[in-house]
């Protein structure tokens, strides 16, 4: 079977690789360099976490929309000139999100592709010779007080009854174990079985390379064009395969539009900071409540991910996001209150996270043709869920009797 993996992203670097383990020829199509900045993967958190299936949309969320319009500083923001565009998805992410049935079948399909996603990485990492890029010491999220971890009980009793293992520590653990936060924070939930990716940048492309190592081949270029027929048109050339996976994350809608699946998915902005030698190491990754982001130590740096901003697609980088990063960076680790605003050294990225509006990604058939696959939409979990998600969409094509699980991520729950 001769396929193209359109992305070599870290979906498309997981899905060649698992092709090529089938018997497959892969070619793996991309107009950028695997991992670079362009990518979505690059600039993430980094995280690795069974604990990633919270939806976005909760029940209530829609009375909160004018206040993303007006406040600038929190986690989610909506640019007030977008927001025609965006008016659609909105409506159907609201919905998503507006029973608790709903939320708790959400959970469930997120589970499914995350509840072992560090040991599928420990493996993948150690078969492509990338161990020393995954790190196992857990997951740490820290808040003021046990009310205010109280105060998000729906998200941890979706982790609970989905399995989600955590340890409930107090001001004098956290100070044990991570003496570098600030004082203010004297309740955390550590959750064990969590990972972390040193470089997801590198991660990438080193399983980009492994894929090559095994056969894969590598076309730089951009698609352009495709058809039913299994007709690619890239960098101006014709090309043809028993097998087409569309894994091209926010890219991938416009060429689902070519085939007549019109996704509803929209990028949520994210945003980062990369602090360059900040006089410390995080002993473990930390989700502040306060500040909603992901703070990491990487082999590049510490670095803040965080941030959600909904806007046009070709709307500039909002870097104020990043300044809110660092005033948050400010306030949880006073050792970097004198050195975190020096521009030298740090380095900021923004990046588009593909999100559908119903919270689970696209792992399907293309209604057009049973010979062009789709395995994008993941949102913030596209790192942590790319593994199974190459498993299930290559069972998929294969006809395997796994590929059951694809159900919920089937792209006629649109239509």
């Amino acid at each position: 079977m001769n396929v193209m993996v359109l992305g070599a992203g870290i979906v498309g670097a997981c899905t060649a690789i698992e092709l090529l383990k089938s018997g497959a020829r892969v070619t793996l199509i991309d107009a950028g360099t695997p991992g670079a900045e362009q990518a979505a993967s690059h600039g993430n958190g980094a995280w690795l976490s069974p604990a990633s299936i919270v939806p976005m949309s909760t029940p209530g969320l829609w009375k909160k929309v004018p206040g993303y319009l007006m406040d600038k500083s929190g986690p989610l923001t909506i640019r007030l000139s977008s927001l025609p565009g965006l008016a659609p998805w909105l409506w159907r992410f609201t919905r998503a999100g507006s029973t608790l049935s709903k939320v708790e079948q959400t959970a469930r399909s997120l589970n499914r592709l995350l509840r072992d996603a560090p040991d599928r990485h420990a493996a993948l990492a150690r078969e492509a010779g990338l161990d020393h890029l995954i790190c196992r010491n857990g997951l740490l999220y820290v808040y003021p007080d046990k009310a205010a971890f109280d105060a998000e009980s729906l998200a941890w009793r979706l982790r609970r009854i989905n399995g989600v293992r955590w340890q409930e520590w107090d001001q004098q653990k956290i100070q044990e174990k991570v003496p570098q936060l600030a004082g203010k924070y004297r309740f955390g939930a550590w959750v064990e079985d969590g990972a972390h990716c040193l470089n997801p940048g590198d991660y990438v492309r080193g399983l980009v390379e492994h894929a090559i190592s095994l056969g894969a081949d590598f076309i730089s270029g951009s698609v352009s064009h495709i058809d039913a027929k299994g007709q690619l048109t890239v960098a101006g050339r014709i090309l043809s395969a028993d097998n087409i996976v569309i894994a091209c994350g926010i890219g991938s809608g416009e060429l689902c539009k070519m085939l007549g699946d019109d996704i509803p998915m929209r990028s949520e902005r994210g945003y980062n900071i990369v602090i360059k030698d900040p006089g410390f190491e995080l002993p473990i990754p930390v989700m502040p409540s306060d500040g909603r982001m992901a703070n990491t130590s990487t082999n590049a740096g510490l670095r803040f991910s965080g941030q959600v901003e909904l806007a046009d697609e070709a709307a500039a980088p909002d870097w104020r996001r990043s300044d809110i990063l660092l005033q948050h960076a400010a306030t949880t680790y006073s050792a970097i209150q004198d050195t975190v605003f020096d521009p030298a050294r740090m380095t900021r990225w923004m990046g588009k996270r593909p999100s559908v509006a119903d919270g689970l990604p696209v792992i399907s058939r293309s209604r057009a043709s049973a010979h062009i696959f789709y395995a994008f939409g993941h949102g913030h979990i596209g790192l942590a869920s790319a593994p199974k998600t190459a498993q299930l969409l290559v069972a998929l094509m294969m006809g395997k009797a796994d590929s059951a699980g694809c159900d919920d991520y089937a792209v006629e729950r649109f239509y």
